[in-house]
């Protein structure tokens, strides 16, 4: 067993000894996880770098990470499953999603568990710190790795870091956020470039190496710094500015995977002699990633390291969530796992889970080549919101690169579209500007909440697992039916509704050369050669502008608003024909028909569909009852999304 030790530094009863229904009361137990890998295993094989890792007496290479786990008090009221939530940016993602909770990093008080969902449901839920580049506090979870050596003189390479500030400064962090940045080798390096562009898509200028240095602010002063850039012209909201530089001695990144496989594997299989607390508790896995950490899974899936030492499939259950076609710098010399830039490692083909061949470049490949050769493989359900695709990537995972033919998920995956979300579920009313960026949209952003769609989606793996009853078919744009477009074709449905503005440009990813070693995890160079762009599509919309592919939200089926996942950025930040990141909007239906007409909308009016909010509700009652029948929701969760119906009423009725 790779993990040599669970060390256990606080256990709590959680909520007072709170019972969630049959599962009864629940526990914390947090602490650290030891792991010792042998680099020599051929599973082991793909991790970039693991041959140049330090390793110990037994020819080990060791590293330790942040553990938490929430399981019943009494192991027996559970369902003896393990849902091993993965850390999106040192972050517990999955009280937040499948309870409709508060995200907290140490969830104590009732509202930090919500609905209750899981635990009323038995699930043990586990965390453990896969990042190296997370710092260790306010409650985030982070792993310590090696680095990488190779003789006396220590390995060196390039680093890209990009910036798109939404205010005026000065000084920026060599990372994304408050992550840790790789250290600048030397301040005063005279190759190290900084480049600018206008906007999504323009040409980078150089800006002049004198005009800017390695260094922060000190009070008043300006002092050198390995860890962030100075700009003595300051940087301007909404352009967006790349760093390159070159660092020394390369974490190894790539042991993130063999982290996550490893914790499962431990609290699935291990004894209690081994200090596992969760032994002879646990008969199933399934493991979730959101966002970075869906992109990690898929990433793991490609390189196959879903698989033990002892030749295990770890996982009977995957879910990367809103991961879109791509994956991350989790596996390079240098890498970034924070790092959200799409000309990026993270956007290499293949996309599609079975082989495919790229015309232009020669390759054939498919994401999930190894697992498939493999006879033990995971269950898997896929998910994206609209926002996926209008980033231009989500439909590489269906349709095929030259974009002339869709591409079946593989035998054991479902892949749906939640139609008209954005890339986390939205809240009424919504907030005026994205928590986790600062960032501010031209529209108000969406109000979806697709939670409930989430829900059904763990309860169909589970059931797939085990009772082998099938989940709904995947559900998703489409070119056999005309139910995926290119993006530009929904332009005349949004530019005639009144205010909203349609995108100057519609982003899609390019074929990314970074040198003959990429594929090892070693880039020659940055920025990347740049090739033909790929041929991407989304939803077809309708009179409203709201998608018809996919899963359909009782807020879409029973509109009251039309819902999109992309948002423009406010002119204020700058570049406002951009697309926001991530985040998607709200265009409410006039009131009435007369304020329809003095606005020149075209979709008729609230009052015209529905005459009452009565009358809307029973409708809204009857979509979600429709979603229970289709197995996309679940019976226990009508009431809450009739209920929330009722807010998103009074919230396009409420003064503007």
């Amino acid at each position: 067993m790779a993990v040599t030790a669970l060390e256990i530094h606080t256990r709590s009863t959680v909520l007072d000894g709170r019972a969630f229904g049959r599962a009864g009361a629940y526990e914390t137990l947090a602490g650290i996880i030891r792991f010792a890998v042998d680099p020599r295993l051929g599973v082991h094989a793909p991790i970039a770098d693991i041959a140049l890792a330090p390793t110990n007496a037994r020819g080990q290479v060791e590293s330790w990470a942040d553990f938490y786990l929430l399981r019943p008090v009494d192991p027996a009221a559970g369902n003896r499953r393990l849902l091993l939530d993965l850390p999106n940016r040192g972050r517990k993602i999955a009280l937040g999603l499948f309870n409709s909770a508060v995200r907290v990093p140490d969830p104590r008080a009732p509202e930090d568990f919500g609905n209750g969902f899981l635990m009323r449901h038995g699930y043990t839920v586990a965390w453990v710190g896969w990042q190296p580049d997370v710092p260790r506090r306010d409650g985030m979870m982070a792993l310590s790795v090696p680095a990488a050596a190779e003789g006396p003189r220590p390995i060196s390479g390039p680093v890209r870091c990009e910036f798109r500030p939404n205010g005026p400064v000065d000084v920026l962090p060599l990372a994304d956020r408050y992550h840790i940045p790789h250290p600048v080798a030397r301040l005063d390096d005279p190759d190290a470039e900084l480049t600018v562009r206008e906007h999504a898509g323009a040409p980078a200028v150089v800006i002049p190496r004198r005009t800017w240095r390695f260094a922060r602010r000190a009070g008043a002063d300006i002092v050198p710094d390995h860890g962030h850039v100075h700009l003595e012209t300051g940087f301007e909201p909404g352009k967006i500015y790349d760093c390159y530089y070159r660092a020394e001695r390369p974490p190894l990144v790539g042991l993130g995977f063999t982290a996550v496989r490893d914790s499962g594997a431990f609290l699935r299989f291990a004894d209690a002699a081994s200090g596992n607390p969760c032994a002879g508790s646990l008969d199933r896995a399934y493991v979730f990633g959101v966002s970075q950490s869906g992109r990690f899974l898929r990433h793991l899936l490609h390189l196959g390291l879903d698989e033990d030492e002892h030749g295990r499939s770890v996982f009977d259950g995957v879910i990367p969530h809103v991961a879109g076609a791509r994956r991350g710098e989790f596996n390079c010399r240098f890498g970034q796992p924070s790092l959200n830039a799409t000309e990026s490692l993270g956007s290499l083909f293949p996309f599609a889970d079975l082989p495919d061949t790229d015309p232009v470049t020669g390759q054939r490949a498919g994401l999930l080549d190894r697992v498939f050769a493999r006879a033990s493989r995971p269950k898997i359900i896929a998910v994206n919101t609209s926002a996926e695709y209008w980033r231009g990537d989500a439909s590489l995972t269906h349709i095929d690169v030259t974009g002339s033919r869709d591409v079946e998920p593989a035998p054991d995956v479902r892949a749906y579209l939640f139609a008209g979300t954005q890339h986390m579920p939205g809240t009424v009313p919504p907030p005026s500007e994205d928590a986790n960026t600062g960032s501010r949209g031209l529209h108000v952003f969406n109000a979806v909440d697709y939670a409930p769609l989430l829900r059904a989606v763990l309860v169909n793996l589970d059931r797939w697992v085990t009772e082998g009853v099938e989940p709904p078919a995947s559900a998703l744009p489409r070119l056999g039916d005309g139910s995926a477009v290119p993006a530009e074709a929904t332009a005349p449905v949004f530019r005639a509704l009144p205010g909203m503005r349609f995108p100057d440009r519609v982003p899609r990813p390019q074929r990314l050369d970074f040198g003959p070693d990429a594929e090892r995890g070693i880039l020659a160079a940055l920025p990347p050669k740049m090739g033909a762009p790929y041929v991407t599509f989304v939803s077809r919309v309708d009179t409203d502008g709201n998608e018809t592919a996919g899963v359909i939200a009782t807020e879409l089926a029973v509109p009251v608003a039309t819902f999109t996942g992309w948002n423009l950025r406010d002119p204020s930040q700058g570049a406002p024909g951009d697309l926001m990141s991530m985040m998607g909007s709200t265009v409410p239906l006039a009131r009435t028909a007369d304020e329809r007409a003095a606005k020149g909308d075209p979709r008729p009016s609230i009052a015209e569909r529905y005459g009452s909010r009565d009358r809307y509700l029973t409708l809204v009652r009857e979509a979600a009852t429709r979603l229970v029948t289709a197995r996309h929701a679940l019976a226990e969760d009508v009431d809450a999304m009739v209920s929330r119906a009722g807010d998103l009423w009074d919230f396009v009725h409420s003064p503007s």
